[in-house]
Protein backbone atom coordinates (compact mmCIF):
# COMPACT_ATOMS: atom_id res chain seq x y z
CA UNK A 1 0.00 0.00 0.00
CA UNK A 2 1.19 3.42 -0.59
CA UNK A 3 1.81 5.15 2.59
CA UNK A 4 -0.90 7.89 1.51
CA UNK A 5 -3.56 6.69 -0.75
CA UNK A 6 -5.43 3.95 -0.37
CA UNK A 7 -5.94 0.87 -3.16
CA UNK A 8 -9.37 0.85 -5.26
CA UNK A 9 -10.09 -2.23 -3.42
CA UNK A 10 -9.48 -0.92 -0.13
CA UNK A 11 -11.89 1.68 -0.43
CA UNK A 12 -14.36 -0.49 -1.74
CA UNK A 13 -13.81 -2.86 1.31
CA UNK A 14 -14.01 0.28 3.48
CA UNK A 15 -17.40 0.85 2.20
CA UNK A 16 -18.64 -2.89 2.73
CA UNK A 17 -17.20 -3.01 6.22
CA UNK A 18 -19.72 0.04 7.02
CA UNK A 19 -22.72 -0.66 5.72
CA UNK A 20 -22.20 -4.48 7.31
CA UNK A 21 -21.32 -2.42 10.76
CA UNK A 22 -24.68 -0.03 10.37
CA UNK A 23 -27.16 -3.28 9.18
CA UNK A 24 -25.93 -6.27 10.83
CA UNK A 25 -23.37 -5.25 13.69
CA UNK A 26 -25.51 -1.94 15.02
CA UNK A 27 -28.53 -3.58 15.73
CA UNK A 28 -26.75 -6.53 18.00
CA UNK A 29 -24.97 -3.64 19.52
CA UNK A 30 -27.85 -1.58 20.76
CA UNK A 31 -29.28 -5.30 21.97
CA UNK A 32 -26.02 -5.03 24.48
CA UNK A 33 -26.16 -4.39 27.85
CA UNK A 34 -23.59 -1.43 28.66
CA UNK A 35 -20.64 -2.35 30.99
CA UNK A 36 -21.31 -6.46 29.69
CA UNK A 37 -19.51 -8.35 26.98
CA UNK A 38 -21.75 -8.64 23.75
CA UNK A 39 -21.56 -12.27 23.48
CA UNK A 40 -23.92 -12.10 19.93
CA UNK A 41 -22.29 -9.22 18.68
CA UNK A 42 -18.35 -11.54 19.03
CA UNK A 43 -20.27 -14.34 17.27
CA UNK A 44 -21.53 -12.33 14.26
CA UNK A 45 -17.65 -10.91 14.18
CA UNK A 46 -16.62 -13.78 13.73
CA UNK A 47 -19.47 -15.27 11.48
CA UNK A 48 -18.28 -12.07 8.93
CA UNK A 49 -14.97 -13.38 8.99
CA UNK A 50 -13.53 -10.30 10.75
CA UNK A 51 -12.12 -11.52 14.03
CA UNK A 52 -10.23 -14.41 11.99
CA UNK A 53 -8.44 -11.41 9.80
CA UNK A 54 -6.84 -10.36 13.26
CA UNK A 55 -4.57 -12.93 12.79
CA UNK A 56 -3.88 -12.73 8.91
CA UNK A 57 -4.00 -9.17 8.56
CA UNK A 58 -1.20 -6.41 8.92
CA UNK A 59 -1.51 -3.42 10.68
CA UNK A 60 -2.77 -1.39 7.93
CA UNK A 61 -5.48 -3.97 7.18
CA UNK A 62 -6.46 -3.29 11.16
CA UNK A 63 -6.32 0.23 10.72
CA UNK A 64 -8.80 -0.15 8.39
CA UNK A 65 -11.49 -2.61 10.18
CA UNK A 66 -11.30 -0.19 12.86
CA UNK A 67 -11.43 2.84 11.45
CA UNK A 68 -14.57 1.46 9.48
CA UNK A 69 -16.46 -0.26 12.19
CA UNK A 70 -16.23 2.71 14.30
CA UNK A 71 -17.86 5.33 11.66
CA UNK A 72 -20.70 3.41 12.06
CA UNK A 73 -20.84 1.31 15.49
CA UNK A 74 -18.15 1.45 18.15
CA UNK A 75 -19.50 -1.26 20.28
CA UNK A 76 -18.25 -3.43 17.52
CA UNK A 77 -15.03 -1.71 16.87
CA UNK A 78 -13.87 -2.55 20.65
CA UNK A 79 -15.27 -5.77 20.72
CA UNK A 80 -13.39 -6.37 17.85
CA UNK A 81 -9.84 -4.43 19.18
CA UNK A 82 -9.89 -6.29 22.68
CA UNK A 83 -10.22 -9.52 20.96
CA UNK A 84 -7.26 -8.49 18.98
CA UNK A 85 -5.45 -6.66 21.99
CA UNK A 86 -5.70 -9.75 24.40
CA UNK A 87 -5.17 -12.54 21.94
CA UNK A 88 -2.21 -11.39 19.33
CA UNK A 89 0.42 -11.73 22.14
CA UNK A 90 -0.89 -15.68 22.24
CA UNK A 91 -0.66 -15.41 18.37
CA UNK A 92 2.85 -14.00 18.26
CA UNK A 93 4.45 -15.28 20.71
CA UNK A 94 2.47 -18.52 22.25
CA UNK A 95 3.19 -22.12 21.92
CA UNK A 96 1.56 -24.52 19.09
CA UNK A 97 -0.43 -25.66 21.75
CA UNK A 98 -1.87 -22.41 23.40
CA UNK A 99 -2.11 -21.02 20.09
CA UNK A 100 -4.33 -24.44 18.96
CA UNK A 101 -6.18 -23.99 21.92
CA UNK A 102 -7.36 -20.26 22.34
CA UNK A 103 -6.96 -18.71 19.05
CA UNK A 104 -9.36 -20.59 17.19
CA UNK A 105 -12.47 -19.94 19.80
CA UNK A 106 -11.35 -16.42 19.95
CA UNK A 107 -11.78 -16.34 15.94
CA UNK A 108 -15.55 -17.35 15.82
CA UNK A 109 -16.36 -15.35 18.97
CA UNK A 110 -16.46 -17.99 21.59
CA UNK A 111 -13.78 -17.35 23.78
CA UNK A 112 -13.31 -13.44 25.22
CA UNK A 113 -9.59 -12.49 25.34
CA UNK A 114 -7.92 -9.70 27.47
CA UNK A 115 -4.96 -7.89 28.12
CA UNK A 116 -4.17 -7.26 31.25
CA UNK A 117 -1.06 -4.88 31.93
CA UNK A 118 -2.54 -2.01 33.78
CA UNK A 119 -2.37 -2.42 37.54
CA UNK A 120 -3.63 0.70 40.23
CA UNK A 121 0.22 1.45 40.27
CA UNK A 122 1.56 0.76 37.23
CA UNK A 123 -0.89 2.69 34.72
CA UNK A 124 1.59 4.98 31.96
CA UNK A 125 4.58 3.57 33.65
CA UNK A 126 4.18 -0.07 32.71
CA UNK A 127 7.95 -1.05 34.06
CA UNK A 128 7.12 -0.75 37.39
CA UNK A 129 4.35 -3.20 37.24
CA UNK A 130 3.80 -5.00 41.00
CA UNK A 131 2.07 -8.00 40.20
CA UNK A 132 4.60 -10.73 41.47
CA UNK A 133 5.12 -13.73 40.29
CA UNK A 134 7.09 -16.06 42.61
CA UNK A 135 8.59 -19.38 42.36
CA UNK A 136 6.74 -22.51 43.45
CA UNK A 137 9.65 -24.76 44.10
CA UNK A 138 8.23 -26.82 41.27
CA UNK A 139 9.52 -25.36 38.14
CA UNK A 140 6.46 -22.62 38.18
CA UNK A 141 5.20 -19.39 39.85
CA UNK A 142 2.44 -18.05 41.88
CA UNK A 143 1.10 -14.72 40.81
CA UNK A 144 -0.19 -12.53 43.49
CA UNK A 145 -1.58 -8.81 43.51
CA UNK A 146 -3.80 -6.98 41.30
CA UNK A 147 -4.43 -5.50 37.92
CA UNK A 148 -7.16 -2.66 37.25
CA UNK A 149 -9.31 -1.56 34.41
CA UNK A 150 -8.40 -4.27 32.13
CA UNK A 151 -10.73 -4.34 29.30
CA UNK A 152 -13.31 -7.41 29.12
CA UNK A 153 -13.01 -8.34 32.74
CA UNK A 154 -14.01 -10.17 34.84
CA UNK A 155 -16.11 -11.90 31.99
CA UNK A 156 -12.85 -12.76 29.82
CA UNK A 157 -11.99 -16.50 28.90
CA UNK A 158 -8.49 -15.69 29.36
CA UNK A 159 -5.71 -12.92 30.28
CA UNK A 160 -2.78 -12.04 28.67
CA UNK A 161 -1.07 -11.19 32.43
CA UNK A 162 2.53 -9.71 33.43
CA UNK A 163 3.72 -10.28 36.02
CA UNK A 164 7.03 -9.71 37.88
CA UNK A 165 9.31 -12.33 37.91
CA UNK A 166 12.47 -10.46 38.75
CA UNK A 167 12.28 -7.78 41.53
CA UNK A 168 14.42 -4.65 40.91
CA UNK A 169 14.78 -5.65 37.37
CA UNK A 170 12.35 -3.15 35.92
CA UNK A 171 11.51 -4.03 32.68
CA UNK A 172 14.17 -6.37 32.09
CA UNK A 173 12.12 -8.61 34.97
CA UNK A 174 8.93 -8.80 33.71
CA UNK A 175 7.18 -12.22 32.10
CA UNK A 176 3.95 -12.47 30.12
CA UNK A 177 1.63 -15.41 31.29
CA UNK A 178 -1.63 -16.66 29.36
CA UNK A 179 -3.85 -17.26 32.64
CA UNK A 180 -7.55 -19.06 32.12
CA UNK A 181 -10.03 -17.13 34.03
CA UNK A 182 -11.30 -20.46 35.74
CA UNK A 183 -7.89 -21.02 37.42
CA UNK A 184 -8.04 -20.90 41.28
CA UNK A 185 -7.45 -17.77 43.42
CA UNK A 186 -7.91 -15.37 39.85
CA UNK A 187 -11.41 -13.41 40.96
CA UNK A 188 -12.72 -10.14 39.21
CA UNK A 189 -15.22 -7.30 40.04
CA UNK A 190 -16.50 -5.18 37.14
CA UNK A 191 -15.63 -1.17 36.88
CA UNK A 192 -18.15 1.50 36.25
CA UNK A 193 -16.71 3.55 33.90
CA UNK A 194 -17.69 6.34 31.43
CA UNK A 195 -16.88 4.34 28.32
CA UNK A 196 -19.44 1.93 27.82
CA UNK A 197 -17.78 -1.01 26.91
CA UNK A 198 -16.54 -3.76 30.22
CA UNK A 199 -13.88 -2.60 32.00
CA UNK A 200 -12.87 -4.56 35.97
CA UNK A 201 -10.14 -5.63 38.19
CA UNK A 202 -9.08 -8.46 38.79
CA UNK A 203 -7.32 -10.30 41.74
CA UNK A 204 -4.57 -12.52 41.91
CA UNK A 205 -4.19 -14.46 45.25
CA UNK A 206 -1.53 -17.19 44.56
CA UNK A 207 -2.90 -18.20 40.96
CA UNK A 208 -0.71 -21.11 39.80
CA UNK A 209 0.87 -20.73 36.27
CA UNK A 210 3.55 -23.18 34.88
CA UNK A 211 6.14 -23.22 32.30
CA UNK A 212 3.40 -24.10 30.07
CA UNK A 213 1.59 -20.72 30.61
CA UNK A 214 4.45 -18.21 29.44
CA UNK A 215 4.02 -16.31 25.85
CA UNK A 216 7.84 -15.97 24.71
CA UNK A 217 10.26 -15.95 27.36
CA UNK A 218 10.76 -15.50 31.05
CA UNK A 219 11.82 -12.19 31.97
CA UNK A 220 11.00 -10.71 28.65
CA UNK A 221 7.77 -10.43 28.60
CA UNK A 222 7.93 -6.63 28.83
CA UNK A 223 8.86 -6.79 24.48
CA UNK A 224 5.84 -8.84 24.25
CA UNK A 225 3.92 -5.91 25.93
CA UNK A 226 5.53 -3.51 23.59
CA UNK A 227 5.31 -5.33 20.28
CA UNK A 228 1.58 -5.61 20.82
CA UNK A 229 1.19 -1.67 21.66
CA UNK A 230 3.48 -1.47 18.65
CA UNK A 231 0.88 -2.71 16.47
CA UNK A 232 -2.18 -1.52 18.42
CA UNK A 233 -1.22 1.95 18.22
CA UNK A 234 -1.65 2.90 14.97
CA UNK A 235 -4.81 1.01 14.93
CA UNK A 236 -6.21 3.04 17.75
CA UNK A 237 -5.80 6.22 16.24
CA UNK A 238 -7.48 4.60 13.58
CA UNK A 239 -10.58 3.87 15.96
CA UNK A 240 -10.77 7.62 17.07
CA UNK A 241 -10.22 8.87 13.26
CA UNK A 242 -13.57 6.51 12.64
CA UNK A 243 -15.45 9.04 15.77
CA UNK A 244 -13.54 11.81 14.13
CA UNK A 245 -15.37 11.01 10.68
CA UNK A 246 -18.45 10.41 12.07
CA UNK A 247 -18.55 13.41 13.90
CA UNK A 248 -17.97 15.42 10.65
CA UNK A 249 -20.27 13.60 9.01
CA UNK A 250 -23.03 14.05 10.73
CA UNK A 251 -21.87 18.16 11.41
CA UNK A 252 -22.16 18.47 7.86
CA UNK A 253 -25.23 17.34 7.40
CA UNK A 254 -26.68 19.22 10.72
CA UNK A 255 -24.96 22.76 9.48
CA UNK A 256 -26.30 22.18 5.72
CA UNK A 257 -29.95 22.19 7.30
CA UNK A 258 -30.03 24.38 10.16
CA UNK A 259 -31.83 27.65 9.98
CA UNK A 260 -30.22 30.15 11.85
CA UNK A 261 -29.69 34.29 11.40
CA UNK A 262 -31.45 34.11 8.29
CA UNK A 263 -29.68 30.95 6.47
CA UNK A 264 -28.31 27.94 7.27
CA UNK A 265 -26.02 27.63 9.84
CA UNK A 266 -23.13 26.54 7.71
CA UNK A 267 -23.44 30.23 6.05
CA UNK A 268 -21.83 31.52 9.01
CA UNK A 269 -18.29 32.40 8.64
CA UNK A 270 -16.95 30.93 12.06
CA UNK A 271 -19.32 28.06 11.33
CA UNK A 272 -17.60 27.17 8.37
CA UNK A 273 -14.34 27.97 9.33
CA UNK A 274 -14.83 25.60 12.59
CA UNK A 275 -16.14 22.56 9.87
CA UNK A 276 -13.05 23.43 7.41
CA UNK A 277 -10.68 22.63 10.73
CA UNK A 278 -12.61 19.95 12.09
CA UNK A 279 -11.75 18.29 8.26
CA UNK A 280 -8.44 19.03 8.26
CA UNK A 281 -7.34 17.90 11.45
CA UNK A 282 -8.99 14.56 10.77
CA UNK A 283 -7.55 14.37 7.51
CA UNK A 284 -3.98 14.87 8.64
CA UNK A 285 -4.52 12.20 11.81
CA UNK A 286 -5.83 9.88 9.30
CA UNK A 287 -2.43 10.22 7.13
CA UNK A 288 -0.52 9.81 10.03
CA UNK A 289 -2.33 6.96 10.91
CA UNK A 290 -1.79 5.03 7.69
CA UNK A 291 2.18 6.24 7.49
CA UNK A 292 2.28 4.75 10.87
CA UNK A 293 0.51 1.36 9.71
CA UNK A 294 2.96 1.32 6.97
CA UNK A 295 5.59 1.82 8.91
CA UNK A 296 4.49 -1.68 11.05
CA UNK A 297 4.06 -3.64 8.09
CA UNK A 298 7.07 -2.55 6.40
CA UNK A 299 9.21 -3.24 9.59
CA UNK A 300 10.73 0.62 9.36
CA UNK A 301 13.14 1.31 11.89
CA UNK A 302 11.63 4.35 13.00
CA UNK A 303 8.33 2.11 14.04
CA UNK A 304 8.04 3.80 17.82
CA UNK A 305 7.91 6.54 16.97
CA UNK A 306 5.92 6.98 14.18
CA UNK A 307 3.16 4.73 15.93
CA UNK A 308 3.32 7.07 18.98
CA UNK A 309 2.93 10.21 16.76
CA UNK A 310 -0.31 8.46 15.02
CA UNK A 311 -1.61 7.26 18.36
CA UNK A 312 -1.30 10.92 19.68
CA UNK A 313 -2.20 13.10 17.19
CA UNK A 314 -5.25 10.96 16.06
CA UNK A 315 -6.79 10.01 19.71
CA UNK A 316 -6.36 14.31 20.43
CA UNK A 317 -7.70 15.70 17.06
CA UNK A 318 -10.81 13.06 18.35
CA UNK A 319 -11.31 14.62 20.91
CA UNK A 320 -11.60 18.22 19.34
CA UNK A 321 -13.56 17.10 16.48
CA UNK A 322 -15.98 15.52 18.33
CA UNK A 323 -16.29 18.21 20.66
CA UNK A 324 -16.68 20.99 18.40
CA UNK A 325 -19.30 18.80 16.67
CA UNK A 326 -21.23 19.04 20.18
CA UNK A 327 -20.87 22.80 19.79
CA UNK A 328 -22.20 23.24 16.43
CA UNK A 329 -25.48 21.05 17.56
CA UNK A 330 -26.07 22.66 20.39
CA UNK A 331 -28.28 21.19 23.40
CA UNK A 332 -29.50 18.37 21.30
CA UNK A 333 -26.06 16.87 20.98
CA UNK A 334 -25.98 15.89 24.42
CA UNK A 335 -29.40 13.98 24.98
CA UNK A 336 -29.01 10.40 26.33
CA UNK A 337 -29.00 8.25 22.99
CA UNK A 338 -28.01 10.86 20.24
CA UNK A 339 -24.80 10.07 18.15
CA UNK A 340 -22.42 12.94 19.39
CA UNK A 341 -23.18 12.31 23.22
CA UNK A 342 -22.77 8.41 22.80
CA UNK A 343 -19.44 9.73 20.73
CA UNK A 344 -18.43 11.80 23.64
CA UNK A 345 -18.19 9.52 25.77
CA UNK A 346 -16.39 7.04 23.75
CA UNK A 347 -13.54 9.83 22.67
CA UNK A 348 -12.27 10.26 25.60
CA UNK A 349 -10.67 6.86 27.28
CA UNK A 350 -8.29 6.58 23.80
CA UNK A 351 -6.12 9.34 25.19
CA UNK A 352 -5.17 7.53 27.96
CA UNK A 353 -5.41 3.92 27.54
CA UNK A 354 -2.83 2.08 25.90
CA UNK A 355 -0.10 4.94 26.85
CA UNK A 356 -1.75 8.12 27.60
CA UNK A 357 -0.84 11.42 25.69
CA UNK A 358 2.14 12.50 27.55
CA UNK A 359 3.48 8.82 27.71
CA UNK A 360 3.25 8.80 23.84
CA UNK A 361 5.12 12.75 23.64
CA UNK A 362 8.08 10.87 25.58
CA UNK A 363 8.46 8.23 23.37
CA UNK A 364 8.87 10.52 20.60
CA UNK A 365 11.04 12.38 22.49
CA UNK A 366 13.31 9.70 23.49
CA UNK A 367 13.60 8.42 19.72
CA UNK A 368 14.19 11.53 18.03
CA UNK A 369 17.38 12.04 20.71
CA UNK A 370 18.13 8.37 20.01
CA UNK A 371 18.29 9.19 16.05
CA UNK A 372 20.05 12.04 16.66
CA UNK A 373 22.83 10.12 19.10
CA UNK A 374 23.01 7.07 16.64
CA UNK A 375 23.32 9.64 13.71
CA UNK A 376 26.55 11.16 15.01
Amino acid sequence: MPAFSLEPAQNTWCSELRALAADRLRPLAEKGEPGRVNHQLLAELGRLGLLPRLFTSGAVDLCLMRESLAQECTEAETALALQGLGAHPVHAHGTPAQRERWLPRVADGTAVAAFALSEPGAGSDAAALSLAAAPDGRGGWRLTGEKRWISNAPEADFYTVFARTTEGAGARGVTAFLVPADRPGLTGTPLDMLSPHPIGALAFDAVPVTADDVLGEPDRGFRVAMTTLDLFRPSVGAFAVGMAQAALDATLDWTAQRDAFGGKLRDLQTVAHTVAEMALRTEAARLMVYAAATAHDTGAPDLSRRAAMAKLLATETAQYVVDAAVQLHGARALHRGHLLEHLYREVRAPRIYEGASEVQRGIIARELYAEREAGR
